[in-house]
């Protein structure tokens, strides 16, 4: 993501522990020194990676029902037998394994819900091409509850998800009249390069804000910014990419308190609130200096700074004057935002 590509690379240290250097390697999860098949069984083996603010899927399984159900249980050996294969485990309680890697099966998105992002972009969670895949994760519900049970609760994360997106739109809006405006402080032209070395609204994702009112050109895509920005921009970032997030990922694991009170659907109640109170000062502002005719200009620091000069759009700019980093990837599919068909994951 750009909020991490686009900073120094001592500001993203903990991101590019997990990604880059340990996906998609075997003792990721099975241990370098060890490489037991026990111990990757265990849910903490998936801790490292799959915690923190934007992917809080271990929070939301740890503080869940069955996130208790396993920690009171899985010294146990009659509860948790460790040396059973996967595919013959007959736990008191599920693990991340045993739910996203059903039977050993290694394709941990096979066994997920609909895939939207992590749960920060909106999408018919029913219809006809998610069948497959919506039957598959009440299947493994059925092993320990009812089908009808399984169901509910998959409607109940629909429901989640819908209301969710009810409050992502309506903060999006809010901030996006502000630009379209050119009342927002600073405009994307105001700023220090973004991380693809141009001045692109950072919320002007694919073709739903198109135009050249966010900057840019027409079909450029934004990405999400959370450092030097207005701060309407950062609190919508945060709310689609903390809040829904929390609401998407405790939904799905049980954990009914992480999708409200602890800034779930709670947060983007927060969130929207401080960005209308923002949105609506800083109208008045605008207001008041053209009456009393003040013609304000943007503060230098928007613009350079010791920081500002380490991202990665300002050495794009320096080192390669008129290009983007679109021209300077020889394959940019690597920043291509689609997925991969349903039937592929």
């Amino acid at each position: 993501c750009a909020w991490s590509i686009e900073r120094p690379p001592g500001d993203t240290a903990g991101c590019t522990f997990c990604h880059t250097s340990s996906e998609e390697r075997c003792s990721n999860c099975h241990q370098r020194h060890q490489f037991s098949p026990a111990v990757a069984r265990h849910a903490e083996q998936c801790k490292t990676c799959h915690w923190g603010k934007d992917h809080r899927d271990w929070e939301a399984y740890d503080i869940g029902l069955h996130g208790v159900v396993y920690q009171v249980n899985k010294w146990d050996p009659k509860q948790f037998d460790w040396t059973k294969k996967l595919a013959d485990a007959d736990y008191v309680g599920p693990t991340c394994q045993y739910c996203h890697m059903r039977g050993g099966h290694h394709n941990v998105q096979r066994f997920g819900t609909v895939y939207t992002s992590m749960g920060m972009s909106m999408a018919d969670r029913g219809a006809p091409i998610w069948k497959e895949k919506r039957d598959r994760w009440a299947s493994v519900c059925d092993d320990c509850h009812s089908p009808r049970f399984a169901r509910e609760n998959l409607q109940a994360l629909d429901e989640s998800v819908k209301d969710a997106g009810l409050k992502y739109r309506e903060t999006f809006k809010v901030a996006e009249d502000l630009v379209k405006d050119g009342v927002a402080d600073p405009m994307p032209k105001d700023l220090a390069p973004d991380w693809s070395g141009q001045h692109v609204w950072s919320l002007k994702i694919g073709a739903y804000h198109d135009g050249e009112a966010y900057g840019g050109k027409s079909g450029e895509s934004g990405e999400f910014r959370m450092s030097n920005c207005t701060d309407i921009e950062r609190l919508c970032s945060e709310s689609v990419g903390y809040f829904q997030t929390y609401i998407y990922k405790g939904m799905a694991h049980g954990s009914w308190n992480d999708a409200t009170y602890s800034d779930g659907s709670f947060g983007m109640d927060r969130w929207l609130v401080n960005v209308k109170q923002d949105a609506s000062q800083a109208r008045r502002l605008i207001a008041l200096e053209k009456k009393v005719g003040i013609t304000w200009v943007p503060e230098s620091f928007w613009k350079t700074g010791e920081w500002l000069d380490q991202s990665t759009g300002a050495y794009i700019v320096k080192n390669h004057p008129g290009k983007t980093i679109f021209d300077l990837c020889p394959d940019p599919g690597w920043l291509d935002t689609h997925h991969a068909p349903a039937e592929e994951v």
